[in-house]
């Protein structure tokens, strides 16, 4: 089976075409976590699964398996996936390049005649954004023990809507309970997400970890106060603390360069007049490191940051970090068959430590787990414009195919 290859144009014929649930003007999609765009490609996908002989099955998280029987099916399935939802303002290939290379793996498999000895299994994890309900990688995160199915139900959106209500209202509340589903492995294709394959000529990244991540929320209150009659000295302006502190977030992440990256990505100021000397503002930090004596380095001076620039500007802060994501490797198996694939099909490859969160993070805490990046256009993600090639994507999910019939035959 060494010549097996997938078709490549059906791959990206069939991304463009999904690219039309949630588009934006800008040709973008913006497919948010139990939308109604959500809804409609999980019923796309779901359908084209079934056509390619599928046994589909949904859990209580809203995640669908669908099943590929193999010659053994007493043996637990390798797995293939990633998720359909997008940020607000996302773009065609974060995620569900991950899914529908999977479906085109089983397509081809289908075609060539070829059954594997263990099942396989196409995944659609819910939630992996974190953008609508957080946190992100939260099905995957439910799956592998990190979170409670309740604790996910109780999540809600900036309008008060609870997951597992819209979970329900999208009719994707499966009753197959969530950390029952067994695997033998998983592998996940991915676009980078960052500019190092691209400017690099090398078409296929084989991922041997992820950096670690701390998500903080901040509240800052000052006092609201007439703008016109407030004299500078006397203001306890909330909008002008934080804008401190997030001059000094990217002062912290500098030092701490070039690993560390650090992100204010949402900022709610109260009571948004201009008239209005602002009394409170929420913002967000999100901050990474691959090294964990480092990560909590940068955690302990966020916080003195945040504590001492509250006192000298006469406000109070309120610091919470709620989320956390360790440092971690993937299986070295795993690692190798990516690697080994990608070298007999003759692609020029290289190992690549992942910048950004997948659920194949999770879902290395309870099994075996590899991933596979291909290049993006300027390293451009989470954004309208992100894109990349059909020949990048083609050769990534023959790098698939190639490590999921090698971790089969072993």
């Amino acid at each position: 089976m060494s010549k097996l290859q997938v078709n490549g144009e059906r791959l990206w014929h069939t991304i463009m075409e999904t690219a039309r649930f949630g588009r934006t003007e800008k040709g973008g999609v913006c497919r948010l976590t139990l939308s109604d765009a959500d809804r409609q490609v999980r019923d796309w996908l779901v359908r084209e699964c079934r056509a390619a002989g599928c046994d589909v099955s949904i859990d209580e998280m809203g995640t669908i398996f669908a099943r590929r029987s193999g010659k053994d099916n007493t043996l637990l399935p390798i797995a293939i996936g990633s998720h359909l939802d997008t940020q607000p303002s996302g773009g065609k290939f974060d995620g569900i390049a991950g899914v529908l290379s999977g479906l085109e793996v089983l397509r081809t498999l289908n075609e060539a005649g070829y059954t594997t000895t263990a099942p396989l299994e196409l995944i659609d994890w819910t939630n992996e954004e974190g953008s609508r309900f957080q946190p992100p990688m939260l099905a995957s995160g439910v799956f592998a023990g990190v979170f409670e199915r309740d604790f996910a139900y109780a999540s809600e959106d900036r309008d008060g809507k609870k997951f597992g209500a819209e979970l329900a209202r999208i009719g994707y509340r499966g009753e197959r309970r969530c950390p029952d589903h067994k695997l033998g492995a998983y592998f996940e294709l991915h676009i980078e997400q960052g500019p190092v394959l691209e400017k690099e000529g090398i078409l296929i990244g084989a991922v041997t970890g992820m950096q670690g991540q701390k998500w903080y929320e901040i509240t800052v209150t000052g006092q609201d106060a007439h703008a016109g009659t407030t004299p500078m000295p006397a203001r306890r302006d909330a909008m002008v603390a934080c804008a401190r502190m997030v001059m000094a977030v990217q002062a912290i992440a500098l030092d701490h360069s070039p690993l560390a990256v650090a992100t204010v990505g949402h900022v709610v100021v109260r009571p948004n007049s201009r008239n209005v000397v602002p009394g409170s503002v929420f913002f967000t930090v999100d901050l990474r490191h691959p090294d964990e004596k480092v990560l909590l380095q940068i955690d302990q001076e966020l916080r003195k940051m945040v504590a001492a620039t509250a006192r000298d500007s006469d406000v109070k802060a309120k610091l919470v970090n709620n989320w956390n994501v360790a440092p971690m490797e993937f299986n070295a198996d795993c690692i190798n068959r990516v690697r080994n694939a990608a070298k007999k099909l003759g692609y020029r490859h290289r190992d690549i430590i992942s910048g950004a969160g997948h659920d194949a993070v999770y879902i290395a805490r309870v099994v075996p787990t590899g991933m596979i990046f291909v290049p993006c256009e300027n390293g451009i993600s989470h954004n309208e414009l992100e894109n990349t090639r059909p020949e990048y994507l083609a050769a990534g999910a023959n790098v698939l195919l190639n490590t999921v019939i090698s971790y089969d035959q072993k």
